[in-house]
């Protein structure tokens, strides 16, 4: 008995172990899409990935899409109009980003946009929105990958 006892407790934390894993999953797969800072809100219209395509077609001066991933990740593919911040860069490149601006923040899934929301709040910008992962954009990066 003690055997088939055994069974059942492996099979249980294999269980949970499986639902554990799928939970970590799910949450990095951009959970954070939508956050935005206090008056980021108005952004909330461009977290459809159409929406932005617009704003990529027709720029507006008010509005800045930055990618914080890696230079070498930007320089591989990243969405028209972006600039580059990379995350671990931000904190001492603040001077270059306005506070007036309204920010359209994307990294890879959206996880490394939480952590710069953090800093930029922090840095009294209340103008952002986590608009998620590349694998959102669904026409061409530039630069343009061969």
């Amino acid at each position: 008995m003690k055997s088939g006892s055994n069974y059942i407790s492996k099979i249980a934390l294999l269980t949970f172990a499986f639902l554990i894993s799928i939970a970590h999953i799910a949450d990095a797969q951009s959970v954070f899409v939508g956050k935005t800072g206090k008056n980021g809100k108005a952004l909330i219209k461009y977290i459809e990935p159409s929406e932005l395509k617009k704003i990529v077609d027709n720029p507006v001066d008010s509005i800045w899409i930055i990618d914080v991933r890696s230079e070498k990740a930007y320089l591989n593919g990243h969405i028209p109009t972006a600039r580059s911040f990379p995350s671990g860069t931000i904190k001492d490149r603040l001077n270059e980003i306005p506070k007036d601006k309204y920010l359209i923040l994307y990294c890879t899934v959206g996880g490394t946009v939480k952590i710069v929301s953090k800093k930029l709040r922090k840095a009294g910008y209340k103008k952002y929105i986590n608009w998620g992962g590349l694998s959102r954009w669904e026409w061409e990066k530039e630069p343009r990958s061969e």
